[in-house]
């Protein structure tokens, strides 16, 4: 019975002491927004990426990743007057399995990162 109390008292003390000691999700800083994850071949896909204004943001790095197919691209961002919606979209992607991911960028280093998965449907996907 005393292990039962003392894990009742020091469990939720753990837990936000833990949630106190971690840094910002990366949906607070981006965030990506797809409506669906199958598309059929040759895929256009549009999404929306969500980035809060921060001063510290300098740049967006988008990125489509297959096993046959790697797009990129890179949208500088102006800190804290930036605006926060940002439309993009890649086209004539083949067949198979992507992730794509949006990294925010600072003069420093990465400050969030937000990654989906999507799966583009065609013949040359087995």
């Amino acid at each position: 019975m005393r292990r039962r109390a003392v894990a009742w008292v020091f469990g939720p003390l753990l837990v936000l002491a833990a949630g106190a000691s971690m840094p910002g999700k990366a949906a607070d800083v981006v965030e990506i927004r797809l409506n669906g994850t199958y598309f059929a071949e040759p895929a256009t896909v549009r999404f929306t990426v969500a980035v809060e204004p921060n001063k510290a943001n300098r740049s967006l790095w988008i990125e489509a990743d297959s096993t046959d197919l790697y797009r990129a691209s890179e949208i500088a961002l102006s800190g804290a007057d930036e605006k926060r919606l940002h439309q993009i979209m890649f086209k004539n992607l083949t067949a198979g399995y992507y992730t794509l991911k949006a990294e925010v960028r600072s003069s420093t280093g990465v400050r969030g990162m937000a990654t989906r998965e999507i799966m583009v449907t065609g013949a040359g996907l087995q």
